[in-house]
């Protein structure tokens, strides 16, 4: 199980932002979201910065909280008060991408 989280972490991309819910449904384990934190815990080398809790608030507190806002806004991501802009930020993994003049492309 969560060597599976870890692998769904892993495919968040640079600029992009999942819930903990949103990794744990993925990775095929809906509403395990807080297997998801073991996962992050117990690894390293994961992009961790990138999950956030619902609605695109961080759950971290203190230092680790401000790093990873600082990390997010260093990607690009931006907030809305508290909270990440998931209409623009949120990682859609099956969502089509289409470029100008060419065929609709598979987003991972």
């Amino acid at each position: 199980m969560l060597e599976k989280i870890k692998r769904t972490i892993a495919r968040v991309p640079y600029g992009k932002v999942a819930t903990y819910g949103q990794i744990a449904k993925l990775a095929g384990f809906p509403g395990a979201a807080r297997q998801v934190v073991w996962a992050l815990r117990a690894s390293s080398g994961l992009p961790w910065h990138r999950i956030v809790g619902a609605k695109g608030k961080i759950s971290l507190t203190g230092e680790a909280g401000f790093e990873q806002r600082i990390r997010l806004e260093m990607e690009g991501v931006r907030f809305n008060g508290v909270r990440i802009d998931m209409a623009e930020f949120e990682w859609k993994p099956n969502q089509a991408v289409k470029k100008k003049g060419t065929k609709a492309k598979r987003r991972s």
